[in-house]
């Protein structure tokens, strides 16, 4: 997205009643049932430092950090415990057990649902989502959990590719999606791929998106839409570090989110037709 449009989003986004940082002034009646989640996979070498930035840039929250481990072969999960994190498993393994550390990585989607159960289970109604390799500024997670005072709003990041460094494969796999998802949308999303979002936890799950891995986030975005949901755009700024590991592969994971997207729109239009013919 270039500067200008960024800077138009900015200016003409609709953000709702509220204190736009709880340190300035009230805090939303929500936030003692807001929670972080972060799912992290191999991720030992940066989820002490992105768990220690979460806690100072949100301390209302920070014994509220859920890291939600997707099989990790490191020392991902005991980081996180050592720092005070709940820590949960993506997921059940092939035999249908539970354990503390699943040996399967799942998929990105498939940890975030595993995060959302575990929050709702706690009584959590509100989940903020960074992912687990430093690229979200702490301060930036800040503003998406504060950007609307509305409990039931879906908030997401909305990046700068260009003036943040991107590498131009993200560039150009963000700027397709951000156009179909739109024209099925029936609405401009400008930033249809990042993982830093708030989710409200109940109404998500209840969405019941099936994906499993980074398509999850494309899909659950248009089932919200489609079902009625607010939805809310906050600018932030990102960081791509030159040797930053990333679990996103382009071609097999772009793949997945059309695919993915292709089923969903498919059952949109069966149930809508559906709904017109028993009219």
């Amino acid at each position: 997205m270039g500067a200008s449009t960024f800077a138009n989003l900015d200016e003409s986004r609709s953000i709702r009643t509220g204190p736009r940082d709880a340190r300035a002034g009230e805090c939303p009646a929500w936030l003692d049932r807001a929670c972080i989640i972060v799912p992290a996979f191999d991720a030992e070498n940066t989820i002490g430092s992105v768990v220690a930035d979460l806690a100072r840039a949100i301390p209302e929250r920070a014994a509220a950090i859920i890291v939600v481990d997707d099989g990790s072969r490191d020392a991902t999960g005991r980081i996180a415990r050592e720092l005070g994190c709940t820590v949960v498993p993506s997921g059940t393994a092939a035999d249908g057990t539970t354990s503390d550390r699943p040996t399967v990585n799942r998929g990105k989607g498939a940890a975030l649902r595993a995060g959302f159960e575990a929050a709702l289970a706690r009584g959590m109604s509100v989940a903020l989502t960074v992912d687990a390799d430093g690229q979200h500024p702490a301060d930036e997670a800040r503003r998406v959990l504060f950007a609307t005072a509305a409990e039931a709003s879906l908030v997401l990041g909305v990046r700068d590719l260009v003036r943040d460094g991107a590498p131009r494969a993200n560039r150009f796999s963000n700027g397709i999606s951000n156009h179909f998802l739109s024209r099925f949308a029936r609405r401009p999303l400008h930033d249809t791929q990042c993982g830093l979002r708030r989710y409200p936890i109940r109404e998500t799950l209840e969405l019941r998106a099936f994906g499993q891995g980074y398509d999850f986030e494309a899909e659950v975005l248009l089932r919200a839409i489609w079902s009625g949901l607010d939805v809310v755009e906050e600018p932030i700024r990102v960081l791509y570090p030159e040797h930053r590991t990333t679990h996103f592969r382009v071609g097999r994971d772009v793949r997945r989110i059309i695919r993915t997207v292709i089923l969903t729109v498919g059952e949109h239009w069966i149930r809508r037709d559906g709904r017109r013919g028993g009219a």
